[in-house]
């Protein structure tokens, strides 16, 4: 292995990738709403044949560019999915472009660190990524961020190119379009974030400030050009669709920014404990070079030591960012988790280089946040297996709904949550300082618990909250009817339906007296009476929290 690992460094990150990140792809259905939204997007794509426009329901979707959904509707024409010959499901064809960017960004990540560290580095920096928990999901996923987050790196690693050749224009140039592209994924927080990091490292370097024109027009150029892509795509888009898209955009951007939209208000503080837990084992010991900068007597040169304060920038200004936001999502923050995986290499590299040495409350640290999370991993599959106990004491009618699916349990699920307790305990377990080795058990520990998890448990979870409705679109497919929802926002019934075409939403339809074709409304169960004894709807059936009805 470790003879492969040296001769071969990218076919074996490339073979590792693949087999940690594609196996499980099509284990559960798309959830609800972000996974559903980019893949029917896709489809509605490959229907309407309009690769220009993003859709959903057939109708115009400003709120996101279409450069993701573009590699989703291609992932989706290759696999043959919604076509008798498809080779795979839809969930893992919506899903393998984004094993592909993790792929992708496993080998940036060792490419950058074996270039300016060492091949050592480099390997630290690619496992401390792939042992982590949230960038180990969300690279199984069908959603935006990790196409978005490896984007914004490197343009942000091709700026710092870029500085260190006193902006040379062939890195400025590649900048740029990786800042472009990032544009086309999600919007314009990507050139936000990669000018505030440029911006705060310039303020920060007073040596610098001598170069305040260099760095204006640098960055001024690097902006005109990345705004190009974003401005060609939407000018097409607006002489389609009319002007009044890209001021809806813009308006959901600010929305986004300002307000807690969609229910999602957190404290400021949610971004830090995303990542605290979210990216466990390894966040624990990148914190300290995070917040000192003493390590960095370490680095052996210049160009050592500027990385590292470039990524802490880039880590910071994120962070601090998106606390700073009313919208709090998990994914906003996902950006830090490359810098923070940088971060846990240095810690690992210098450890066992002998310049830093084991601190105790990194093993507090792994037990108190590890033991947590373990016991997490197996609450939830003895919830799951005892619901029936649990229903009374939960006040949510719809969640009560919910734990009443028939989802089998055999028992054994709970050992997952146990054995990476136990990998914990054995890690931090010591005779003397703690081995090197035991780290890497655990964090390699992390990275089978996480597969087997998302093989395992997520496909029961997503049985209790969504699996009840899918199966009922997917019973439609291909018939003459209108199945909308009612009092709830959803995607579902869009995709797994397979809707044909445009049709009116569920609200409208709810009012009209007569149809044109059988009509089917999805609500929960705690949707206002109004709704529910509508004069126009007989209820059906009422299904593990969702209630079924069809127009008179």
């Amino acid at each position: 292995m470790s003879l492969f690992l040296l001769r071969k460094p990218y076919l074996f990150w490339f073979i590792l990738g693949a087999v940690i990140y594609i196996p499980f792809l099509g284990s559960s259905h798309l959830f609800d709403w972000d996974e559903i939204n980019f893949a029917e997007s896709a489809r509605e794509m490959i229907k309407s044949g309009d690769y220009l426009s993003v859709q959903i329901n057939f109708m115009p979707f400003w709120e996101k560019p279409p450069l993701f959904i573009w590699l989703q509707a291609l992932s989706f024409q290759f696999f043959g999915t919604f076509t008798d010959s498809a080779w795979t499901s839809m969930e893992f064809a919506a899903r393998f472009p984004n094993a592909l960017i993790g792929i992708a960004t496993l080998l940036t990540l060792y490419r950058i660190g074996a270039k300016h560290f060492s091949p050592k580095m480099g390997h630290l920096w690619a496992f401390s990524y792939l042992a982590a928990i949230t960038p180990h999901v969300y690279a199984s996923s069908g959603i935006i961020d990790p196409l978005f987050n490896l984007l914004i790196f490197l343009g942000v690693y091709y700026l710092i190119q870029s500085y260190w050749k006193n902006f040379a224009g062939k890195e400025l140039l590649i900048s740029a379009i990786f800042i472009g592209l990032a544009l086309l994924t999600k919007g314009p927080v990507a050139l936000l974030i990669w000018g505030l990091t440029a911006v705060v490292y310039f303020l920060l370097h007073r040596h610098e400030w001598s170069r305040l024109m260099s760095w204006l027009k640098a960055l001024t150029w690097v902006s005109i050009i990345a705004i190009l892509f974003f401005v060609s795509w939407y000018g097409i888009i607006a002489l389609k669709f009319g002007s009044g898209i890209i001021s809806d955009f813009f308006a959901y951007q600010i929305r986004l920014l300002t307000t807690g939209d969609a229910g999602h208000g957190q404290p400021f503080y949610y971004h830090a404990l995303v990542l605290l837990f979210g990216c466990f084992p390894i966040s624990i010991w990148a914190i300290s070079p995070l917040i000192s900068r003493k390590s960095e007597v370490n680095l052996a040169t210049k160009e050592e030591r500027d990385l590292s304060v470039w990524f802490r920038i880039l880590f910071w200004v994120v962070l601090i960012l998106f606390s700073l936001v009313k919208t709090k999502i998990v994914h906003y923050s996902s950006m830090c988790w490359i810098p923070l995986s940088f971060f846990s290499a240095r810690v690992l590299y210098d450890w066992v280089l002998g310049f830093s040495t084991w601190k105790k409350w990194y093993s507090v640290g792994l037990l108190v946040i590890g033991l947590l999370f373990s016991f997490i991993l197996s609450l939830v599959p003895y919830i799951g297996s005892h619901s029936f106990d649990f229903i009374p004491m939960i006040q949510d009618k719809f969640v009560q709904g919910n734990l009443q699916a028939p989802v089998y349990w055999s028992g054994f699920e709970i050992l997952i949550g146990i054995a990476f307790a136990l990998a914990i305990l054995y890690s931090v377990a010591r005779k003397g300082a703690v081995n090197a080795m035991r780290i890497h058990y655990l964090m390699i520990s992390s990275i089978v618990i996480i597969m087997l998890y998302m093989r395992i448990v997520v496909p029961k979870i997503e049985g209790y909250t969504q699996a009840t409705v899918i199966d009922f679109y997917e019973s439609k497919v291909g018939q003459k009817v209108y199945i909308e929802t009612v009092g709830f926002k959803s995607f579902a019934h869009l995709l797994y339906f397979q809707k044909q075409s445009a049709s009116p939403d569920g609200e409208a339809l709810l009012q009209m007296k007569r149809v044109d074709r059988p009509c089917y409304f999805i609500m929960k169960n705690d949707v206002d009476d109004a709704m529910k004894y509508h004069p126009n709807i007989s209820f059906m059936k009422e299904e593990n929290g969702f209630l079924f009805f069809k127009h008179k």
